[in-house]
């Protein structure tokens, strides 16, 4: 991926692209050495944009100083001339995220362990190095597991900003293809455009749905779908053995369903789980504080913080979200009736202050939102035990 921190223009432009980036990137021993290479550039480029110009954005081939974009290489200097191994690369290309989420470390409230493995994995590695070889190589698989709403995903998105890699955001539309033999193609062609983008991080959100237990089930499983968990696990399993920055980072709500084999590719394992008294303190504190405006109206709390956070026990960090946003609906219905009968048609809308949301209300709010998967605490629990890897 190339950085684009300086705001210096490109030496050699072809087609809008910064050739010497590309080189930067692994392209050979510098453009600007020999026009020879420069024209072998150009080609690669047309032919990109004529194999490719219906699969994959055009807008990803040009220059642009904004350090937000990512820069990526044209596909047709990976694939040459294999029309169909293209066509599976633009569908893999399409789930490059190709601009920030913008979601920063200190954005996501608690998962203080998650966020330190996440970091030694992707993030000091390509900062540091020469720390880590040998027995002290990155490690290529970590496996977030916990109750749905806890903030999994977040922590993904939090790779995709602040980690430089190329950040491949993978589900099961994405490597599963009704036709025979192309799920196995597509995984395949998912690694190759890691390492050849990389430094890279591969998301497998909802990794269950993917890499079930293999035979599973009273009718066994079908042919393609066993084929194409096998082309999974040996790509994961030549990944280990490679010098190549590639990362696997997974998400699941259901780990027992998970193969074993492919836990034993995730080498660390960590429970994400509900948050704590203090986390949720803070997550109630940050939807809902004292004062806050939207749309030119303002909100206005008095809340006991502590009392809240003791009460909502059990509540996962998006069981948290939807009370806050419940209990600060209270005080807008209120004001229905007002909007109802203002005229209709005019641009100004009348005065209107919103009652107090107090402490009362959201208690009111609680007893009737139950948590979404407080009842699954123990299961997680007891799962690791047996599988905990941190």
């Amino acid at each position: 991926m190339q950085e684009n921190g300086s705001n210096s223009p490109p030496e050699v432009t072809e087609f809008g692209l910064n050739v010497s980036a590309i080189n930067k990137n692994g392209g050979g021993e510098g453009v600007s050495q020999r026009r020879g290479q420069i024209i072998d550039f150009r080609g690669m480029i047309q032919d990109a944009i004529k194999g490719a110009s219906n699969e994959i954005s055009i807008n990803t081939l040009n220059y642009n100083p904004d350090p937000s974009e990512r820069l990526l290489k044209p596909v047709s200097a990976f694939l040459g001339a294999n029309s169909e191994m293209r066509e599976l690369a633009a569908v893999i290309s399409r789930d490059i995220y190709l601009q920030n989420p913008n979601v920063r470390w200190d954005d996501i409230i608690g998962l203080d362990a998650a966020k330190r493995l996440v970091k030694e994995a992707v993030v000091y590695p390509i900062r540091y190095p020469q720390l880590f070889t040998g027995i002290l190589s990155p490690w290529k698989g970590l496996l977030l597991y916990g109750p749905p709403g806890t903030g999994k995903t977040l922590l993904a998105k939090a790779v995709a900003t602040e980690c430089n890699t190329t950040f491949f955001n993978i589900s099961a539309s994405t490597i599963v293809s009704k036709w025979r033999g192309d799920s196995e193609k597509l995984v395949r062609v998912l690694f190759e455009l890691a390492r050849y983008h990389a430094p890279s991080t591969i998301f497998l959100d909802e990794l269950e749905s993917v890499m079930s237990q293999r035979g599973a089930g009273p009718g066994g499983e079908h042919e393609g779908s066993r084929r194409m968990k096998t082309e999974l696990l040996v790509q994961m399993d030549g990944l280990s053995r490679s010098d190549d920055l590639v990362f696997v980072l997974a998400a699941s709500n259901l780990p027992w369903e998970l193969d074993y084999a492919m836990l034993r590719r995730l080498e660390k394992r960590i429970l994400v789980d509900l948050p704590s008294k203090e986390a949720r303190n803070s997550m109630i504190q940050h939807w809902l504080p004292p004062v806050s405006n939207s749309g030119g109206v303002e909100l206005r709390t008095e809340l006991d913080y502590s009392v809240l956070g003791e009460e909502t026990e059990g509540y996962s960090g998006s069981d948290i979200k939807l009370v806050c946003k419940e209990a600060a609906m209270r005080p807008v219905r209120k004001v229905f009736h007002a909007l109802e009968n203002h005229q209709q048609g005019s641009q100004d809308l009348p005065f209107i202050r919103l009652d107090t949301v107090t402490t009362s209300d959201f208690l009111d709010v609680i007893a009737h939102t139950k948590p979404s998967a407080k009842n699954l605490v123990e299961k997680y629990s007891a799962w690791q035990k047996e599988f905990e890897s941190v």
